[in-house]
């Protein structure tokens, strides 16, 4: 399946590396060798975690394809991270789910956490042998931070965290989570009321229950995460006390929304691939589907919108490695890529017509599988207020901007081949 020419299309030349081509090539290679197989496997078995793809990825070091190489990390950048996500979505979105949740919590890392931190988590996320979640959304607040009542309670030299977590991607495969947890009295500012810990997933007191398969991304954990007097102790407090909104918001917004933008692309590329092969492939009259200029209007449409998520997905991560503010891009990105996926997707059901139903058909995985990058990381609701902040000139944070002085050391280098 191939929407795009095996080597990266000419519009997104002036955001690609020597380097960067080089992980396109291997991440189809992975993709088609490893992936591919154990999609179809995957579907067949909605309530086992997929638990090979990521030790083989994990071997390879992408989940530390954004750590520096100082902490044994590929020092890659965005650009690359959204590679790899991106090319293996399109061959199975569980997949590219696995990995770019761990590099949400990655990102926090880098940003947030002492050198002794970063050097106790990220080479061993380097090597493959530690996976990471990151435990925000809860059962009753969702997506709302300030809504967060897991609590965390000083004692001595620890820290006691109770609560449930729900929606925790790579819940099963964790062997440590990034838990936020209120660190606060009731009623004290969001902005000071939030902590965020590393919790090793051995830790007495936390329970992780039986997946549970889901609409989609089957192979996927996003699971629960309940917390019964858990105690971290103070070292592995990430960031200052009450400094958990801060790790939230920019880890969502830097990595988060481009990650779910690579995940949408991806899909909505195969998407176009298989609407197109069936539709060249498919008698009618005395030729094919194809040949109808009402459904070539369709097509037109899909590879529209493809074509400028392609270009957004890319181009706000370049802006992202650069150092530039581009919070506001990242976001747009997010929103539009899932939209117009979405939307594609949609329309390459009604293509199909009866055909679409077909349980085995991946057309249906698709469909399922893209209605996961519209909740994370903000609904449509939730970026189009960010967007309109943006508009007002309201934006007042701009965690790329922030955040890129204190990451300049990690910087990919733009000459690397």
């Amino acid at each position: 399946m191939s929407a795009t020419p095996a080597t990266p299309p000419p519009a997104l030349r002036p955001y690609l590396t020597a380097r960067h081509e080089l992980l396109w090539d291997e991440a189809d290679a992975f993709a088609a060798e490893h992936v591919a197989p154990r999609a179809v496997r995957m579907e067949a078995a909605p309530g086992r975690v997929e638990r090979k793809v990521a030790d083989l990825m994990a071997a390879r070091g992408w989940f530390a394809v954004t750590v520096p190489a100082a902490f044994g990390g590929l020092g890659a950048g965005h650009v690359a991270k959204t590679t790899l996500v991106h090319r293996i979505a399109r061959v199975s979105a569980a997949a590219a789910a696995i990995l770019q949740a761990s590099l949400i919590p990655v990102g926090a890392l880098l940003h947030f956490a002492s050198y002794e931190q970063k050097g106790r988590w990220l080479p061993r996320v380097a090597d493959g042998s530690l996976l990471l979640s990151i435990a925000v959304t809860e059962p009753l607040a969702g997506g709302h931070i300030g809504g967060i009542e897991t609590t965390a309670e000083r004692a001595d030299n620890q820290w006691v965290i109770t609560g449930s977590k729900i929606h925790i991607g790579n819940s099963h495969l964790a062997g440590a989570h990034l838990v936020i947890a209120r660190t606060a009295k009731a009623g004290a500012s969001t902005s000071q009321a939030l902590t965020a810990f590393m919790v090793e997933a051995d830790r007495p007191g936390l329970s992780v229950p039986g997946h549970r398969a889901g609409l989609g991304l089957h192979g996927f954990s996003a699971g629960c995460l309940d917390l019964d007097h858990v105690r971290v102790p103070d070292d592995n407090v990430v960031g200052e006390i009450g400094q958990g909104l801060s790790v939230a918001q920019s880890s969502s917004i830097l990595y988060g929304r481009p990650n779910l933008a690579a995940v949408s692309l991806g899909i909505h590329e195969a998407v176009v691939a298989t609407t197109t092969a069936r539709l060249k492939t498919r008698p009618r009259y005395r030729g094919t589907l194809s040949d109808l200029p009402v459904l070539r209007d369709r097509i037109g449409a899909m590879e529209a919108r493809l074509r400028a998520g392609r270009i957004l997905a890319y181009q706000s991560v370049h802006l992202l490695d650069q150092g530039l503010p581009c919070d506001a891009d990242l976001i747009n990105a997010k929103y539009l890529g899932h939209q117009w996926a979405a939307q594609s997707a949609q329309d390459s059901m009604e293509l199909h017509g009866a055909h679409a139903l077909d349980r085995d058909y991946v057309l249906q995985r698709l469909w399922r599988d893209i209605q996961y990058t519209y909740p994370p990381a903000g609904t449509g609701e939730v970026q189009r207020i960010r967007l309109a902040d943006a508009a007002f000139d309201e934006d007042h944070i701009q965690w790329s901007e922030r955040l890129a002085a204190e990451a300049a050391w990690a910087r990919p280098d733009p000459t690397a081949a």
